[in-house]
């Protein structure tokens, strides 16, 4: 007689039955059924365990979707505003050429712990200069730089305030050179016109360089036509860096635009 291998025998009862049935399984198909019913358990473990932050995500997807619109309503916005400052910009750099006048220091000068010599212009020695030599009267523009008049002559008995000369805006420190040979007068300082040249030229001639932030010559030299005699600068009653310059005849007033030219 052949002996069934190890097993388990389940008992089911109904209530109200006299009877009751018998299940006999093999020790391996339980054990098997217990380990499928673990796999089962764990999966759905598993799946609930991940379906739970897909959930979450698939609802925060509107709002990302929502936030991706703003952000790129922002950008156009953005790009939009980087072009007006960049129109901006160029048009503040036309404005400071015509001008010509550092109205932003330059951070260079200001961080350096020596002064910043100014440009200089060199020529060939062959060709010839354009400056006479020995006293003459003022026909030469006073500057290297192109500069901006600012501001004309005005005479008196007009109804805005007399003003001598012509104001020209140009960096601080550009070269200010004699507008002919002359003798220096006077230097020094005045409220007005701050730190100032003043030369003697010849036939009843003067010229005055106003506002200069250095002076570069001492009373009685004789300087000849375009000699550096000074720096411009902002001092005296100056809103602004700008050199002054007058032409003045047996102390009379003249429009320096009358005798000198821009380049000349």
């Amino acid at each position: 007689m052949r002996v069934p291998g190890p097993g388990i025998t389940l008992l089911i009862h109904r209530d109200g039955e006299p009877e009751s049935r018998s299940i006999r399984l093999p020790l391996w198909a339980f054990r098997a059924g217990l380990l499928g019913a673990a796999v089962v358990s764990i999966a759905l473990l598993l799946g609930a365990a991940l379906y739970v932050p897909i959930v979450r995500t698939a609802a925060r997807v509107p709002g990302l979707r929502r936030d991706i619109s703003r952000l790129e309503t922002e950008n156009v916005k953005i790009r939009q505003l980087v072009a007006a400052l960049d129109t901006a910009e160029n048009r503040y750099a036309q404005i400071r050429q015509m001008l010509g006048g550092d109205v932003v220091p330059d951070p260079v000068t200001l961080s350096a712990s020596l002064p910043i010599a100014p440009p200089l212009r060199a020529h060939d020695p062959a060709t010839q200069s354009r400056y006479e030599t020995g006293p003459s009267i003022p026909h030469h523009w006073p500057l290297d730089e192109p500069g901006y008049v600012t501001q004309g002559q005005v005479g008196t008995g007009t109804r805005d305030e007399a003003h001598p000369g012509v104001d020209i805006a140009v960096p601080m420190g550009s070269i200010v050179r004699a507008s002919g040979g002359a003798t220096v007068l006077q230097t020094g300082e005045d409220p007005e016109y701050g730190s100032f040249v003043l030369l003697q030229h010849p036939d009843g001639y003067q010229t005055m360089y106003g506002h200069l932030s250095r002076s570069a010559v001492s009373p009685n030299a004789i300087v000849q036509a375009g000699e550096v005699i000074g720096l411009s600068g902002n001092s005296g009653r100056s809103s602004a860096p700008h050199l002054h310059f007058e032409i003045r005849l047996e102390g009379r007033s003249l429009d320096p635009l009358t005798l000198v030219k821009e380049g000349s």
